[in-house]
């Protein structure tokens, strides 16, 4: 049992060490090496866990996988609105990414040209998924215009979002992602919620924003 636990934190420290330096550098300018003496392990150890850099990358993508999806669960099961489990699951995916490496490497990963192998789905269409569904609910609880191609905002929403990180990352801190996703969240509900319903989910995105650099 001791065994067993001590190869699993291994298997942590060397996922955690190689999500830091993927979403630093990126894939193609990490190396193995790099990961080894990043992680402070032997390299027999990684290879015990990993046998191939790109296998890394697939457990990062899936960790990030299964993590997105469980925040998305979570605001589903706890009766919110459509549109309020939306915007509280993109938050919840910030929250993720502003707090470790995982999300934040799995999302350049996503955008590096990494291929994804199957069952593992592309974190774009899991998260297009999500939107187009939310969205559909809030279409039919008239939290947004009756007249709104949905799929086309949900497609819209995915590029926003990924795309304040993408850009993000080049331009300034992690800690500036709440920030920037409130400013979406802010454009977006003006675009597509009915005045009389706008000032709540503009105060959720400001109140959501608020609770991350809180904690």
């Amino acid at each position: 049992m001791a065994r067993q636990l001590r190869a699993e934190q291994t298997r942590t420290t060397i996922l955690t060490a190689a999500a830091e330096l993927f979403d630093r550098h990126g894939y193609e300018s990490t190396s193995l090496s790099d990961i080894v003496e990043h992680a402070q392990v032997t390299k027999g150890a990684l290879y015990f866990h990993f046998a191939a850099k790109e296998d890394l990358a697939q457990a990062i993508m899936e960790l990030q996988s299964r993590a997105s999806r469980q925040v998305a669960g979570e605001m589903e099961a706890r009766g919110h609105t459509s549109l309020e489990a939306l915007i509280r699951t993109t938050f919840g995916i910030t929250r993720l990414a502003v707090e470790g490496p995982i999300t934040r490497a799995g999302l350049r990963l996503a955008t590096g040209g990494v291929v994804i192998r199957p069952p593992l789905r592309h974190p774009f269409n899991e998260l297009l998924d999500i939107a187009t569904r939310r969205l559909h609910g809030a279409a039919r609880e008239a939290d947004i215009h009756p007249d709104v191609d949905t799929e086309a905002a949900a497609h819209a929403l995915v590029c926003f979002f990924v795309g304040t990180r993408v850009v993000g990352r080049s331009l300034e801190p992690v800690a500036r992602q709440p920030r920037r996703v409130a400013e979406m969240w802010h454009l977006m509900i003006r675009g597509l919620v009915p005045v009389p319903r706008r000032a709540r989910y503009l105060a959720l995105a400001t109140q959501l924003e608020r609770e991350i650099k809180t904690v």
